[in-house]
């Protein structure tokens, strides 16, 4: 077979060898995955959600199947800073992952100190910051509502550590292109988008929300056109390198991402039905370039609007 190049540079240090990645709370920390595949094939496992002490996450039922879709009220459940470090990391270096954790945070100073703590770990590749958490300090507002709190946040932890910092953005903010310019002057050098859209589903018989937190974020295949839309939407705000998350399931809807402007993808929801979905993507990705003759790096922002 004809050698294709799938590799992708989004700055920092942070290079892949192909631009498919897992979306953090979706592929846990690897280790049940890497029953079905070699995980070690993705270009990064992004892992779940890191918070400086563990956390129990939301009272139950957590998820719920929609239409083309699911919710999540998990809660941002995980095993704290200490345990990630000493029992998830070596079975990650262990099987040669090349690894982003996301980072949680209930004010500025916790997620400074998991930065830096994190900073000092061998086998990170990068952080990816979920600026959709709550600021218990600031009335619960999640910090990537508006452009101000989020930039704040960015810019105190960039001189925490001098690792990739990738932000995760929050489709429920009113402006993702202003929050996005905003985290990127602060020192962002990439941008993963979207985070779930926030929604609810209501049990007919007891008139109750399904959800035991009563809303919960929506991903999956809904979710997908939303998702394309404010890729394509960001790409024309900032220039540093994106990674589109949001519905993809086919190679097809990673390709149609990096025509929108994002460099890499993250597929989170499709891994619950189809285990070697990554994979499958991954070969996908190759067809069409072995076909239409480019390495991955030309599929981005290729996208011919028109006069649209």
């Amino acid at each position: 077979m004809e050698e294709i190049d799938l590799t992708v540079d989004l700055g920092r240090g942070l290079r892949l060898a192909n631009p498919v990645m897992s979306a953090s709370g979706t592929f846990g920390y690897g280790e049940e995955a890497s029953r079905y595949f070699d995980i070690s094939r993705l270009g990064a496992v992004v892992v779940k959600g890191i918070s400086a002490e563990p956390r129990p996450g939301n009272p139950p039922p957590r998820l719920v199947e929609t239409p083309s879709g699911m919710l999540n009220s998990i809660g941002l459940q995980n095993v704290g800073l200490e345990r990630f470090i000493s029992e998830k990391m070596p079975f990650l270096r262990s099987v040669g992952a090349r690894v982003i954790v996301n980072v949680l945070g209930g004010s500025v100073e916790e997620y400074a100190l998991v930065c830096e703590r994190l900073s000092g770990v061998d086998g990170i590749a990068a952080l990816e910051i979920n600026i959709s958490c709550p600021n218990v300090r600031e009335g619960g507002e999640a910090f990537g509502m508006k452009p101000g709190p989020a930039a704040e946040l960015v810019k105190v932890l960039r001189t925490t550590t001098d690792m990739h910092m990738m932000v995760k953005l929050s489709p429920n903010c009113g402006d993702i292109a202003g929050v996005a310019r905003a985290v990127e002057e602060a020192g962002a050098d990439s941008l993963s988008l979207i985070n779930a859209i926030t929604g609810m589903e209501i049990d007919l018989q007891s008139r109750k929300p399904v959800l035991g937190n009563i809303v919960g974020g929506l991903s999956g295949p809904a979710i997908r056109p939303v998702a394309l839309r404010m890729v394509h939407q960001v790409r024309q705000a900032v220039a540093i390198p994106l990674v589109g998350i949001g519905g993809i399931s086919e190679g097809r809807h990673a390709l149609q991402f990096m025509m929108a402007g994002a460099c890499a993808v993250q597929v989170g929801t499709a891994f619950f039905s189809d285990p070697l979905v990554h994979l499958r993507i991954i070969d996908q990705i190759r067809q069409f370039l072995l076909q239409s003759g480019e390495n991955a790096r030309d599929l981005v922002g290729s996208l011919d609007a028109g006069n649209g």
